[in-house]
């Protein structure tokens, strides 16, 4: 007898149907912020030298705070991609696990008979919102993604969610 065959139900129920880990986008890489860091604070430095020149020094403290200010926003915007949400389905349960970009840690855990993907749709920009339903609560997801994004997650989603109903499958040697 094949060990593919046996019956265990515990390898069956931490078996995924679907596994996803969604993070924010972020298009600026680190070293492409050093490089906008560099040219920004360059050309501030160069324009509060001709106004420093000109006689207005206080311009050129201002320029300084301008530089400062755009290091503290894209700080805050690294700071936020930590953020990630990860999405469990095997056949007897389904885990959402959220950590906020402060480190916050937030799970569910469903039972997938009683779950529904809930779909908020714009005729014009697609699908805005996704949650998950059960038993008359809404736990948002894939709130990172796009659009396109969410239409292709949620479809691979759904797909998942009909195995989980439809339950295990096993393989019986004829």
């Amino acid at each position: 007898m094949d060990t593919c065959n046996d019956f265990d139900p515990a390898r069956d129920a931490e078996t995924p149907l679907f596994c996803a880990r969604l993070t924010p986008h972020r298009s600026l890489t680190r070293g492409g912020f050093l490089a906008l860091m560099g040219f920004v604070t360059l050309v501030s430095f160069l324009a509060g030298l001709a106004f420093l020149l000109m006689g207005a020094w206080p311009v050129f403290g201002f320029f300084g705070l301008d530089v400062l200010i755009i290091y503290w926003a894209f700080r805050q915007n690294f700071r936020s991609a930590a953020a990630t949400e990860d999405i469990f389905v095997t056949p007897y349960e389904i885990r959402v696990r959220r950590v906020s970009h402060r480190g916050h840690i937030a799970e569910w855990t469903l039972n997938p008979l009683w779950v529904r993907l809930e779909r908020i749709e714009d005729d014009e920009f697609g699908i805005e919102k996704l949650y998950l339903v059960s038993r008359g609560r809404r736990f948002s997801i894939a709130s990172f993604l796009g659009p396109d994004e969410k239409a292709s997650f949620a479809k691979a989603l759904l797909a998942a969610l009909h195995a989980a109903k439809r339950g295990p499958s096993y393989h019986h040697i004829a």
